[in-house]
C-alpha cells in the first residue's frame, strides 16, 4: 500500500498546475484532501479584476486531482507507479458550482468511489470551503492505467 505523501510525489503534475496540498484520509473507497488558492495563482489575473474568483474549471480540475487522481494511484496500489508510469485522462464531468472560492482559500475535496474497472474510475466528489460550507459537488470520471502491467 502506498504511503499517503507518495501518492501526491506521483501525481503527474507540478507548479502552476498542481492543486493538492495534503491528502487527510484515503481508502479503496474514498480519499480526502486539501488544497490552498495561492493569492498569484496565474488565472487570477483577468478573472474579475476588480474581485479575483476561482474559476470553475479549475475547482473541477482540483476535484480530478484529488478525487480521482489521487485516489486512482492508491487504486493502482503499485509502488513501481512514477508520475511517468501511468496515464489519467478525465472523461466526463458533471458538476454543480454553489459558492465562489477567492484567492487565499482552502477548499477540501471528498470523494467517493462509485466504482472502479476496466481502468476506469467513476466518483462522487464535493468541495468544502473552510468553512465546511458546500462549494461544489459532482460526479467526475476518468481513465488510469499503469504503462507497467
Amino acid at each position: 500500500m502506498l504511503i499517503v505523501n507518495d501518492i501526491i510525489n506521483k501525481l503527474p503534475y507540478t507548479d502552476p498546475f498542481l492543486f493538492v496540498d495534503e491528502i487527510d484520509m484515503v481508502s479503496d473507497n474514498a480519499i480526502e484532501g486539501r488544497y490552498t488558492f495561492k493569492k498569484d495563482e496565474f488565472f487570477y489575473k483577468g478573472h474579475f479584476k476588480e474581485q479575483p474568483v476561482t474559476p470553475g474549471v479549475i475547482l473541477t480540475e482540483c476535484c480530478a486531482q484529488i478525487g480521482l487522481v489521487c485516489l486512482g494511484i492508491h487504486l493502482l496500489n503499485s509502488e513501481e507507479v512514477g508520475s511517468r508510469d501511468f496515464q489519467v485522462a478525465l472523461s466526463s464531468s458533471d458538476m454543480h458550482f454553489l459558492l465562489p472560492v477567492f484567492p487565499l482559500e482552502t477548499v477540501i475535496v471528498k470523494a467517493n468511489k462509485l466504482y472502479f474497472r476496466f481502468n476506469k474510475l467513476k466518483c462522487e466528489v464535493k468541495m468544502y470551503n473552510q468553512e465546511t460550507q458546500l462549494v461544489c459537488k459532482g460526479v467526475l470520471s476518468g481513465m488510469i492505467r499503469n504503462n507497467n502491467i
